[in-house]
């Protein structure tokens, strides 16, 4: 059961790892733009969670250290008019409190996608929440 819960792991991990250096290496493309800097440093992200997923498919001890910290890096979803941040690779399951003056509870997924934010200011209307899909598999990854 372990072998199969770490090789999903990993095949979310090449999977969304690929299509978001994929995704990244387009906006790189037009060099020298603000949009070049954070591309940049998504493709680098992306790039480390594809290495990640490899690693842990082959069965390799450091592909589960690897894999432990881009599921870590996948799990906060930080959106306020100051500071946004999120990253998803291959799947998410977000489950998220809007800030306003009546607060709600939200709960958002996909399979298959990619999505890297990283930004200064964000959205009138602040969201904070945990990607549940990357907790559960950095548990996972713990729980040998």
């Amino acid at each position: 059961m372990r072998t199969l819960l770490f090789r999903l792991i990993g095949i979310f991990e090449i999977a969304g790892g690929l299509y978001g250096a994929v995704k990244m290496l387009n906006r790189l493309l037009p060099l020298g733009s603000h949009d070049s800097v954070l591309a940049l440093i998504g493709l680098a992200v992306f790039t480390f969670v594809l290495v990640a997923g490899v690693l842990l498919v082959e069965g390799s001890e450091q592909g589960v250290r690897l894999s432990r910290w881009a599921q870590l890096l996948q799990l906060p979803l930080i959106a306020t008019p100051v500071f946004s941040y999120a990253l998803h690779s291959g799947a998410f399951i977000n489950v998220f409190a809007t800030l306003q003056a009546t607060p709600r509870l939200g709960i958002d997924w996909h399979v298959g996608s990619q999505g890297f934010v990283l930004a200064v200011a964000g959205p009138s209307v602040s969201r904070l929440g945990i990607n549940l899909l990357a907790l559960v598999s950095w548990l996972v990854l713990r729980l040998r």
